[in-house]
């Protein structure tokens, strides 16, 4: 992908290119000024209520609060984290906001033995639900808002080279690289470099004046801190007010998130989880215990505020900002965004990039985090601290998890585990209901797993026989499959069948990645046999799964007798379920 400097690209051209980068919505002239009013009757806004007022299955929520708290203990050595806040709802109900474990437990970390030195119990606090964590990258989102609403309002271009903005920024090979690619980490900056050990601010920004591209602009997908903290100096240049005053007069003033801003004051810290006993060699600033203060060394040194991390909130904050998001851009009566604004934050523009979706701001489909809530339109980010937030506006659903767990130590966390669960438990209490009758056969979501459904053999022999049922599925891509096979030698070799659904052919016999979670009309032509056993077989890898698959309404017919008809009594029990089961969602 070649990407040109800015030469002066009216709305038009802008509109043009953005349509060729990824399929995003254009942006209509919008006037410069603060949050405005929503129309006549707002949007949803947030509440506590049920899991069943917010149409979710209420066991599936208890048990992600059971899997949270099992990485309060050791996961696999270490606990992941001291403690955590959870927040999952959908719609304009807040089904779960759960506090487990503690916010500040130790004081310090003994390097020597691996092991927390403990406060008293005395001193010690429990997380609460408005205890305000350090949010670290998930930072990048408010600073992606703040751009998005400068771009919305006509004063800042996407497709506009960053020096355009600030001169200084093209040295060393920059000159090329645009606002678009800052906000998708597509620039070919490295991943960070240690500005806290420029003395002064004058010389960490000649650092960044300095830093060539690892790769040339706008050719591989790398994510960079440093296209944030370059996405913060234009904004601060292009308005004139600092970040932290755009934050609260653009976003957390109009929407009432109280608990959200940068260097919170000394009166919250009984209030904020604490993070690391920051010292060399594990981190690069020598500090104690961080408790109140942003924990990440850039950050830190640039005052406590940037682009790339700084902002503390809690995790009710959070939620209102995704209700905001998955309303188009407004809460009640206060529009912060317009809804084209925040399509462009939900549509991928890395197409060129199969695996790092990405939005303007936003990851997109990582199921790495997102688990099975994973969607091509699921938003979300995380952060270095143990944060993160997930948007599926394909179910209307949101998720927060904010952990503390680089307290007392970053090398105790490892991987995403208890994201991933507690994402696929809030995606698992998303009902799917039944094509026909009251239940489904319902694959499951287990790991490393081979589960069969498998239909009784049938009298194929007078030709024209063909198989039709629902089908539903949501699978991580490629990994995990869904086929459908067939065997004329009583099941002792399988082969795939083809199979059509709706007006797709699927030659392979299999189906995989994202369907729309919504069913599919399958029909199959079935081999003449005498004896033919039918069955779906669904496979997934160790690492992660999506939301499973849903097969429903078997029926097996010629054009003159039904061979099997799932509804009848007799057929139903014949058939032979090895990791699927009845579903009555």
């Amino acid at each position: 992908m070649t990407d040109e400097a800015h030469t002066g690209l009216s709305r038009r051209q802008l509109t043009r290119r953005v349509l060729a980068l990824g399929g995003a919505l254009a942006i209509a002239p919008f006037p410069a000024g603060p949050a405005s009013a929503a129309p006549p009757g707002g949007r949803p806004t947030l509440r506590h209520g049920s899991a069943r007022q917010a149409g979710l299955l209420a066991d599936h929520l208890r048990q992600l609060v059971t899997d949270a708290e099992s990485f309060l203990g050791p996961s696999p050595k270490h606990p992941w984290y001291a403690g955590a806040v959870l927040l999952a709802g959908r719609g304009g109900t807040v089904a779960l906001h759960r506090p487990i474990g503690t916010a500040v437990r130790y004081s310090a970390y003994d390097e020597k033995t691996d092991t927390g030195v403990e406060f008293p119990p005395a001193d010690q606090i429990p997380m609460a639900e408005d205890t305000v964590f350090d949010l670290a990258s998930v930072s990048k989102l408010f600073t992606s808002i703040l751009a998005v609403q400068q771009i919305e309002r006509g004063r800042l271009e996407l497709e506009a080279t960053v020096a355009f903005y600030l001169p200084e920024f093209g040295a060393a090979g920059k000159q090329g690289i645009t606002i678009r690619q800052l906000l998708t980490h597509t620039s070919g900056f490295r991943a960070w470099i240690p500005l806290y050990n420029a003395p002064t601010y004058e010389e960490k920004l000649r650092l960044i004046w300095n830093e060539a591209p690892l790769n040339p602009p706008g050719t591989k997908y790398l994510y960079s801190d440093l296209n944030l903290i370059s996405l913060q100096l234009v904004l601060e240049k292009l308005t004139g007010h600092t970040l932290d005053a755009l934050l609260h007069d653009e976003i957390t003033a109009p929407l009432g998130m109280r608990r959200t801003r940068y260097n919170p004051p000394a009166s919250w810290k009984p209030t904020i989880a604490a993070t690391e006993d920051a010292r060399t060699p594990w981190s690069g600033l020598d500090r104690g215990l961080v408790w109140g203060e942003v924990h990440d060394e850039n950050a830190f040194s640039l005052g406590g505020v940037a682009g790339h991390a700084g902002v503390f909130s809690c995790a009710w904050d959070l939620a209102v900002l995704g209700r905001t998001l998955l309303n188009g851009g407004v809460y009640g009566r206060t529009r912060i965004l317009r809804p084209e604004s925040v399509e462009l934050m939900f549509t991928d523009f890395n197409t060129a990039f199969p695996g790092d979706e990405h939005g303007l701001g936003f990851e997109l489909y990582q199921h790495w985090y997102m688990g099975a809530m994973a969607t091509p339109r699921t938003a979300g980010h995380t952060g270095f601290t143990g944060t993160s937030l997930v948007l599926d506006p394909t179910t209307d659903s949101f998720l927060i998890v904010l952990g503390n767990s680089v307290h007392p130590v970053r090398s105790w966390r490892s991987g995403s585990a208890p994201r991933v669960a507690a994402a696929n438990h809030l995606a698992r209490a998303v009902p799917v209901r039944p094509r026909h009758g009251r239940t489904a056969w319902f694959s499951g979501m287990a790991n490393a797993t081979t589960a069969t459904l498998t239909l009784p053999a049938l009298d194929t022999s007078s030709g024209a026989a063909r198989l039709r049922c629902a089908l539903w599925w949501d699978t991580e891509p490629q990994a995990d499959t869904l086929t459908l096979e067939a065997s004329t030698e009583e099941g002792t070799t399988w082969h795939a069948l083809p199979f059509t659904t709706e007006t797709e052919e699927h030659a392979s016999g299999t189906v995989t990645g994202w369907s729309g979670r919504v069913w599919h009309r399958l029909t199959a032509a079935l081999p003449a046999h005498r004896q033919l056993s039918l069955r779906w077989r669904y496979t997934t890898d160790r690492q992660y799964v999506g939301r499973g698959a849903y097969v429903d309404g078997l029926r097996v017919e010629t054009a003159d007798v039904v061979l099997f008809d799932e509804s009848r009594p007799d057929d139903a029990g014949r058939v032979v379920a090895a990791g699927w089961a009845p579903a009555v969602d």
